[in-house]
């Protein structure tokens, strides 16, 4: 699941959709029948990873450590930098590992690797559904959640509501069970001169997205989120019951349950406010847990939104960050025994909990943690998703341009008070429908 976006991805669409760059490989001409491997010349892995999120650089170094014959050439950019040039840099100057926001127009234009060799020789193909169905693209490129896998990850991804523990019980309030819960213990840090929600919705990528589809996980279901984010036919985000999560988090708004410069706050300066004790919540994803532990130990709690009834299944955007190798990677097979090798082996999955604080990919075998770690309780959820199969992927991976072009600039709107909750997915919807044709 990851968390931010770009501006220029559509025009860049138009450009590559329907071909590939001169010279370039068909999406599967790599031999996958035997186990991929990195072989023993010296060699280097070009990568592009996102900065501010140091786990995949640290198991880079640790790959290195272990496989001296193998370094690398990593350029880390912003995630929306990322979104912006992602075509452009697949097609002109492909690395042999990408982070990447968003499949879908890639695989359209003949830029990734069909994996689906990788994933029966090493097993991924075996890991619960929720952890490959986001990353399986129909050859076409719509709709996602069927056909070949085109990416995998490093960890799960899981997104719920952080909480710190002190202003918690300073104030008399234990983790909601409920939605109405939720909303008594924002209004009494309202009424306690604390920010109930800390938040950012500044620049290309904001993040009301967050608790906006947190709230429609409540009011929906994931199945029918995750038909409009895979691009199904007929699929809609303006539905009634989505109308209502946007209500309710205008009523959020409303009550100033957010600091008032809330569009000028960038991702940074949410992290600073929460963790030095300024806010009570934050909506945010299990790849801040560790960072969290850190800061804040003991002091951080996470739990799931909250159902309107108690004891109903949770939902949660849940997945792996995207990692794909592009149909042009010189090192394919390298790449891919990368990938194997930070989900299955001990010491990169040691890393993947310890710097990342998310539960790594693979078996879900029991984890030696301190119960009273966000990250344990970041684990729980995670668990509890796959168990109920309510995970739902990122309402900003519906196409490669809706995150900046469509959900940031109208949900700014909302929070200054000049568009409504119906107005919003109206716009959205129709950004939608001209993007993917219907």
């Amino acid at each position: 699941m990851s968390h931010r976006a770009g501006a220029v991805l559509a025009a860049l669409t138009a450009i590559v959709v329907g071909c590939c760059a001169p010279g370039s490989a068909p999406q599967s001409t790599v031999d996958t029948s035997t186990t991929p491997g990195c072989g023993t010349a010296d060699i280097t892995l070009k990568a592009r990873f996102e900065t501010g999120f140091p786990l995949a650089k640290a198991l880079a170094d640790e790959f290195t450590r272990q496989h001296p014959n193998v370094t690398w050439d990593i350029r880390e950019e912003q995630f929306d930098v990322l979104t912006r040039n992602a075509l452009r840099v697949l097609a002109d100057d492909p690395p042999d590992l990408m982070r990447l926001p968003q499949v879908s127009e890639a695989v359209r234009a003949g830029l990734l690797r069909d994996l689906d060799g990788y994933a029966r020789t090493l097993g991924w193909d075996r890991r619960p559904s929720a952890q490959t169905r986001p990353l399986r693209v129909s050859p076409n490129g719509r709709p996602r959640g069927e056909g070949p896998l085109y990416a995998t990850g490093l960890s799960t991804s899981v997104t719920g509501i952080f909480y710190d523990k002190e202003i918690a019980a300073r104030i008399g309030i234990q983790e909601p069970r409920t939605l109405a819960e939720l909303d008594n213990a924002l209004a009494r840090a309202k009424s306690a001169g604390i920010t109930p929600i800390a938040g950012f919705n500044g620049g290309a990528t904001g993040g009301l997205t967050f608790p906006l589809q947190s709230l429609m996980g409540v009011y929906s279901t994931p199945k029918s989120l995750d038909d409009w984010i895979f691009q199904r036919p007929g699929a809609t985000i303006d539905t009634p019951s989505n109308i209502e999560a946007a209500r309710h988090l205008a009523r959020w708004l409303k009550a100033g349950y957010f600091d008032p410069d809330l569009n000028a706050t960038d991702y940074a300066r949410m992290m600073d406010r929460f963790t030095s004790g300024k806010a009570l919540f934050m909506v945010n994803g299990d790849w801040e847990s560790a960072t969290l532990d850190r800061r804040m130990p003991n002091r951080a709690g996470f739990f799931l939104m909250p159902p309107r009834q108690a004891g109903h299944p949770r939902a949660a955007m849940a997945g792996p960050p995207t990692f794909g190798i592009p149909s042009r990677a010189a090192r394919p097979d390298c790449a891919a025994a990368f990938l194997d090798w930070a989900t299955t082996n001990p010491t990169a999955r040691d890393l993947v909990v310890r710097v990342g604080g998310a539960r790594p990919l693979g078996p879900t075998t029991p984890w030696p943690l301190d119960p009273a770690s966000v990250t344990a309780a970041t684990f729980a959820a995670t668990d509890e998703v796959l168990t109920h199969d309510t995970a739902m992927d990122f309402i900003a991976n519906a196409t490669g341009a809706i995150y900046a072009k469509s959900w940031t600039p109208q949900l700014q709107r909302l929070a200054e008070g000049d568009q409504t909750p119906e107005g919003l997915l109206r716009a959205v919807q129709a950004d939608y429908v001209a993007q993917t044709g219907g």
